[in-house]
């Protein structure tokens, strides 16, 4: 028998030993891939989810090198995608997704370098003259609300933003009229306390920047010779022609303009869960072109040669759509309504070709549209809230289960009455929990009866009042609108009636304190992750979804609370929430009490028994969570303070707190809030247990609407 050569033994092993963790790669891969094949009609529906990305990276990164960072990752991201196997599906996804994400980072970036208005550097008072870009009543606020071009005013902003009181409205005020006034003019406001509404932001896209309250008298140089909008005509008839407080729904209803609905009512409106009915979106677009094609229908019927000979669907969706179109832009083309006009228009061009298109990639469309044309639009909570509801509805439809319930059947009144009916509730439940952390992270408060609310009023809205406000409309060209307006009324009435007593109830609505943008983010990928795939692994999303929504349940609100100015002051007791200037307005005590997650009444903190006011200080204890005991100091006065006694009461606390620059010599134990902070981090919410403090601005914030800091001398 030979012996082998002696280079047999120093040959390579026939399994090597990195065999092992490549193997488990590819079986990885070919797992993904299987999976993915399973989804592939689902894969399209993360279109706008990739650019979202990218948007949503520019405006939580900070500055300019974040936001190039971010686009050179995505490319690497797509070029190391394309190292995949040539033709998987996973390979595409990667590199469509990294480079959507990059163009969303880089179309956002691009509106804001080339379209958006910088705002005021400072506060000013000035004597302004402007042209009259528009005019908007708000007979909630007895205002009008101006848009004005400031002429020969080199350094104020190209368009400001100004409120004039119904009392000193001027005889040919309007778009296209010259005006001069004083006026107060202010940057547009940031949010008062971290998790607050960012005015600012908006405002820069809006072109705002400035804003201000006219002081009389208003003085026309030039009056208007244009006449009033058709929606401003509308809003003015509907306003007219109903009495009471429905006047302002009924507007809302017809023009999306919300104005003169009081502060009352809107608030019982959002507590119930019936706020969406106010603001022009699908269910008034579907309406609308609902009813057209059903007339239509009706009125080409009555003809032998249409039935016979003409494509009666394709006239009936194309003047639907024309129908939908019009609307949309009487009503102001708000993102909802956009939204929902480009998804009318995709399932008219569906059905008149024959097919089912009311489908999850409708939604992706329309979002994938609002997105190209207003990528500001992502951060704000009425397209969250817009496209979350929707594709709600349509992933619960398209759900074999569900659908094999809802689907018509032979069966009696009852059972029918009773399915129809759960179906409802369902929808309504899906779209309430699906809303609830968007709530809870833009309005610190969630809707908990708005299903049960939406089983009356949802049907009540469609099938009663909005045909009925259409009926008055119409009568009234003849002038014979009088007897169906007192029926549209009495229907508002009790539409308001049904808000107003589900507002009431204790368990209306939930409350938290302000939600990170780590566990917003968390939970949205969570959502999507359950709603977008249709196989088992969308349960996966439910880890995500738990883990933020119970962190953001479970967090311990803030102990104090320093609006950006310093003049408000907010701090938790033991029974709720106490501010330093009991005369807040309503405005100011709303937003410190939702970023508190507190549903209650403000006392005052120089009526606590731990506080020692005087007219120029307070002097406040508070216990943390842990039993440790903490002393604030918080100015209310703009008088001087004799040095003496101010420094050992500064030495003698562990916060001072003040919307005046306070001097060095003012040294707390821990932390000193003055004016000078507060221009660099506006406000502020602290937890005294966990040392923490959250603020508005962050540092080297480089965003276009964030207001530079100015230097300010000390005024004590």
């Amino acid at each position: 028998m030979n012996a082998p050569p002696p280079s047999t033994a120093f040959e390579p092993r026939q399994t090597s030993l990195g065999a092992g963790p490549w193997a488990w790669a590819r079986a990885a891969l070919e797992a993904v891939e299987s999976r993915l094949e399973c989804e592939r009609e689902q894969i399209g529906l993360w279109a706008p989810v990739g650019a979202g990305c990218g948007i949503a990276a520019w405006f939580l990164l900070p500055h300019a090198m974040g936001w190039l960072a971010f686009c050179c990752a995505a490319l690497a991201m797509a070029c190391t995608g394309t190292m995949l196997p040539a033709g998987g599906r996973l390979r595409r996804m990667i590199v469509a997704g990294a480079i959507l994400a990059c163009m969303g980072c880089l179309l956002v970036w691009g509106k804001a370098s080339l379209l958006g208005q910088p705002p005021l550097g400072r506060a000013t008072f000035v004597e302004l003259t402007g042209d009259v870009l528009s005019e908007r009543r708000v007979p909630s606020q007895a205002i009008v609300r101006v848009m004005l071009r400031p002429v020969a005013a080199p350094g104020l902003p190209a368009r400001v933003r100004v409120n004039i009181a119904d009392a000193d409205v001027p005889a040919g005020l309007g778009a296209g009229a010259r005006i001069r006034f004083r006026v107060r003019l202010m940057p547009p406001a940031p949010p008062s306390v971290p998790g607050g509404y960012d005015f600012a932001a908006r405002a820069y896209f809006q072109g705002i920047g400035a804003t201000g309250r006219a002081l009389k008298p208003v003085e026309v140089l030039r009056p208007s010779t244009a006449s009033p909008s058709l929606r401003a005509r509308l809003f003015g008839h509907i306003v007219e022609r109903v009495d009471g407080p429905v006047e302002g729904i009924a507007a809302a209803l017809a023009t999306g303009d919300q104005g003169a609905i009081s502060e009352a009512d809107a608030e019982a409106m959002r507590r119930s869960g019936l706020a969406h009915l106010l603001s022009i979106s699908g269910l008034h677009v579907t309406a609308l072109i609902g009813a057209v094609i059903f007339l239509l229908m009706r009125v080409m019927a009555l003809s032998r040669r249409a039935v016979l000979g003409w494509p009666l669907m394709l006239i009936a969706a194309t003047g639907g759509a024309l129908a939908g179109i019009g609307y949309t832009l009487l009503t102001g083309a708000e993102v909802p309504t956009v939204r929902s006009c480009v998804a009318a228009l995709l399932v008219l061009g569906g059905l008149a070709m024959g097919r089912d298109a009311i489908t999850l990639r409708l939604v992706a469309a329309g979002a994938l549209v609002v997105l190209l044309f207003w990528p500001e639009a992502l951060v704000g909570p009425s397209f969250q809230m817009s496209f979350a509801a929707v594709t709600a509805l349509v992933a619960l439809a398209e759900h074999p289960r569900f659908r094999a319930f809802a689907a018509a059947r032979d069966e009696g009144m009852i059972r029918k009455g009773g399915r129809l009916l759960a179906v409802t509730l369902a929808t309504g439940v899906a779209v309430e929990l699906v809303l609830m952390p968007i709530a809870l992270f833009h309005f610190h408060k969630a809707g908990l009866l708005g299903a049960f609310a939406n089983l009356i009023a949802i049907p009540l809205t469609t099938f009663l009042v909005m045909p009925l406000e259409a009926l008055a409309l119409a009568l009234d060209l003849v002038g014979l609108g009088a007897p169906a307006w007192w029926v549209t009324e009495q229907a508002l009435n009790l539409l308001l009636l049904l808000a107003h007593s589900v507002a009431a109830s204790p368990m209306a609505t939930m409350v938290a304190p302000a939600m990170g943008a780590t566990l917003f983010g968390m939970t949205v990928v969570g959502l999507l992750w359950c709603l977008l795939w249709r196989t088992g692994i969308r349960w996966l999303g439910l880890a995500p979804l738990g883990i933020g929504m119970a962190a953001t349940l479970m967090a311990s609100p803030p102990d104090v609370l320093v609006t950006g100015d310093g003049r408000h002051v907010a701090v938790r007791i033991e029974k709720g929430m106490a501010t330093l200037r009991a005369g807040a307005g309503d405005y100011v005590r709303d937003v410190l009490s939702e970023s508190a997650g507190h549903d209650g009444e403000l006392e005052a903190i120089a009526a606590l028994p731990q506080a020692r006011c005087s007219a120029d200080l307070c002097a406040v204890g508070l216990r943390d969570r842990t039993g440790r005991d903490w002393r604030l100091l918080l100015t209310r006065s703009d008088m001087l303070i004799a040095r003496r006694d101010f420094a050992r009461d500064c030495a003698a606390a562990d916060i001072v707190i003040s919307d005046r620059g306070l001097p060095r010599w003012c040294r707390p134990r821990w932390l000193k809030i003055d004016r000078r902070l507060l221009a660099r981090t506006g406000g502020l919410s602290i937890s005294l247990q966990d040392g923490e403090v959250h603020t508005v601005h962050r540092p080297g914030d480089a965003h276009p609407w964030i207001v530079r800091p100015r230097s300010g001398k000390s005024q004590l």
